[in-house]
């Protein structure tokens, strides 16, 4: 495949999905099955309408049907399934009653592919991973072999991904609740490196799930050292807690979208501060800010010219709040950036349900909370049994 995406100045290659590979070893196995013709290359219809052609690595006819394998080329993303087989057992299957009616094509989940343990997913609960675009794919190339052989009967297709159980266990699929395996993925049928839209679709589906499963009050940080502090800290179970990496805005407007009565933000205050500016893609391509908004907050507390100026020259924000402990200012200081970020946060949250947000330095302490915070946290609390 020779496609690629710009990301700032790198010309970065993209890669394929599961669901395309998996659509495409179903046609090769599918055609072999029907007509007898082995292909080296194959294509595939993209959901968009575009074609692509892959290469179909083996072939093998066994007794009661046919298997054919694609290796996943991921392109230059960091996708855990780069390299490794995607393999459809295409078979004739009579269909019972049991079958889902009007059928022509059965997509089933073998070897490597994890099975739905949670309400929230694209899936029902026991339904093989295999997500609704890549089903749509894989019966689409599967009917489109049969009408090339006028075969007017039935075809069951097995997805596997041999080392599936154990690569999924590096993945976040355990803790969305697909357990024993891969999911089977894509809506494009292309994988763009390092998608922010990827990041932004998985920590959606926990926020989602989150709420089906424990109600109105969710848990999001940016990143691991805000799981830490949620279990070690606030007496949370992290486990309740999503991931919403640098998009905290979105997290926001995804948590109101859904329903929830509440949103407790916990932060890292060197993320958390650009809050109070308005900045709610915390990553640094994206906005910075954090020395103008300490210079600005350290004012405001009562600090003098001179180390409010020095707010400017500090590298880190542990620095600042070195500086600031130092003067007697650091709690005046975070009661003024903790009002600034929980009225920014109320205005992107509006009236549709409460939020709160949770500051924590290095030593995984607590700097600060907006004024709903501890109130939130009891409620979430309750709800777990925590107390």
């Amino acid at each position: 495949m020779d496609s690629f995406v710009f990301k700032g100045s790198k010309k970065l290659r993209k890669g394929v999905t599961t669901g395309t590979c998996a659509a495409a070893a179903s046609a090769a196995a599918a055609r072999m099955l029907l007509s007898g013709e082995r292909s080296r290359n194959i294509n595939v219809t993209l959901p968009g309408g575009n074609e692509i052609i892959l290469e179909v690595e083996s072939t093998e006819v066994l007794d009661t049907g046919v298997r054919c394998s694609i290796r996943k080329y991921a392109g230059d993303d960091p996708d855990i399934t780069d390299g490794m087989l995607i393999c459809s057992f295409t078979e004739a299957f009579r269909p019972s009653n049991d079958s889902p009616f009007g059928s022509k094509v059965i997509i089933e989940g073998g070897d490597g592919i994890g099975h739905v343990t949670k309400i929230g997913l694209d899936q029902p609960i026991g339904s093989a991973a295999i997500n609704s675009v890549p089903r749509k794919m894989i019966e689409e190339a599967v009917l489109k072999e049969m009408l090339r052989t006028d075969f007017d009967g039935c075809l069951k297709v097995t997805i596997s991904i041999p080392g599936g159980r154990e690569a999924a266990a590096r993945t976040f699929n355990p803790r969305l609740g697909i357990e024993g395996g891969l999911s089977v993925l894509g809506t494009t049928g292309i994988v763009e490196p390092m998608s922010d839209k990827a990041i932004v679709e998985t920590f959606k589906l926990q926020l989602r799930q989150r709420y089906l499963e424990d109600g109105g009050y969710l848990v999001a940080t940016p990143g691991n050292y805000g799981i830490d502090f949620i279990q070690k800290e606030l007496g949370l179970d992290a486990e309740k807690a999503v991931m919403c990496s640098n998009f905290i805005g979105q997290a926001i407007d995804i948590a109101c979208g859904i329903g929830a009565e509440g949103l407790l933000l916990c932060g890292h205050i060197g993320k958390m501060c650009k809050l109070a500016s308005g900045i709610m893609n915390t990553h640094s391509k994206v906005a910075d800010g954090r020395q103008e908004i300490f210079c600005c907050c350290a004012l405001l507390a009562g600090s003098d010219r001179e180390t409010a100026i020095s707010m400017l020259d500090c590298a880190t924000t542990e620095e600042a709040i070195a500086i600031l402990r130092n003067k007697d200012l650091l709690y005046p200081f975070m009661d003024i950036l903790m009002e600034r970020i929980e009225r920014r946060l109320s205005l992107r949250a509006g009236s549709k349900m409460k939020i709160a947000a949770v500051v924590f330095a290095n030593d995984r302490k607590c700097l600060g909370k907006t004024s709903l915070a501890d109130e939130m946290i009891q409620i979430i609390k309750n709800h777990q049994g925590k107390v």
